[in-house]
């Protein structure tokens, strides 16, 4: 049975730092990509950054870009985001997921879904 199960979301102010961490397990991800996604009340799922399971690029919404970064610990089956300079328009609940060979920012084309954990960044 696949399972993505996030953790590290919490409060915190403008300006600091958050890291998310994703264990992935139930199968080889060797052919994913692994995605970061999230969800603000009222609003649609967002795309915010993938990367290559095997070592391949990266992708990151320009939201984003320059302040977050996306990693793997292949070793572990564990995905990571790092979160730096935090606004309060990056407070979400965050999804990981995997999508098989796409590096897709469309979230109806990811197989796989977390939970999530609620980020919020207080001004």
């Amino acid at each position: 049975q696949v399972q993505l199960v996030e953790s590290g979301g919490g409060l915190v102010q403008a300006g600091g730092s958050l890291r998310l961490s994703c264990a992935a397990s139930g199968r080889s991800f060797s052919s994913y990509i692994m995605g970061w996604f999230r969800q603000a009340p009222g609003k649609a799922r967002e795309f915010v950054a993938a990367i290559g399971w095997s070592g391949g690029g990266t992708v990151y919404a320009d939201s984003v870009k320059g302040r977050f970064t996306i990693s793997t610990d292949n070793a572990n089956n564990m995905v990571y985001l790092q979160m730096n300079s935090l606004k309060p328009e990056d407070t979400a609940v965050y999804y990981c997921a995997a999508n098989f060979w796409s590096y897709s920012t469309n979230y109806k084309t990811y197989q796989y879904w977390g939970q999530g954990t609620q980020v919020t960044v207080s001004s």
